[in-house]
């Protein structure tokens, strides 16, 4: 068992990697989001103590054309979350503003595609569930 961690730490160590990069390369973004995320955030509704990541991850493909836009809009305010960076800034007044994450960048970024494939156009956009207020509807 010591060979096999040595073996890898080692092989990591050998193609540049980082051991908490190593982690994130080897955890999905839904490890990463079960492991430091759902204690407050359910997947789909109802909330738990925050909001639920499938609206706001329709919130960030309303708001951000490509997925790198929205992933690295993502990474920065789970590094340093502010109302004014928000995606939904009702949601802070109805949770509070959330804590600051402190994992890896690598860790940040695979959570954060993880979050920016949760979209479910079905889900509309997190008011209500869907009443009127997703993409294509009239307003």
């Amino acid at each position: 068992m010591k060979r096999v961690v040595f073996a890898t730490i080692f092989s990591g160590l050998l193609s540049g990697l980082s051991p908490s990069m190593m982690t994130a390369a080897t955890m999905s973004g839904q490890e990463i989001f079960n492991r430091n995320c759902s204690l407050c955030h359910s997947v789909a509704p109802p909330p738990k103590a925050a909001p639920p990541i499938i609206p706001l991850s329709n919130r960030y493909h309303l708001q951000f054309r490509t997925k790198i836009e929205g992933v690295n809009q993502i990474v920065a305010y789970l590094k340093a979350p502010r109302k004014a960076k928000a995606v939904d800034p009702q949601a802070i007044t109805r949770f509070g503003l959330m804590p600051p994450l402190r994992l890896p960048d690598a860790e940040l970024r695979v959570v954060a595609e993880w979050v920016w494939d949760q979209y479910n156009p079905n889900m509309g956009m997190g008011r209500g569930m869907g009443m009127g207020q997703g993409r294509g509807r009239a307003r």
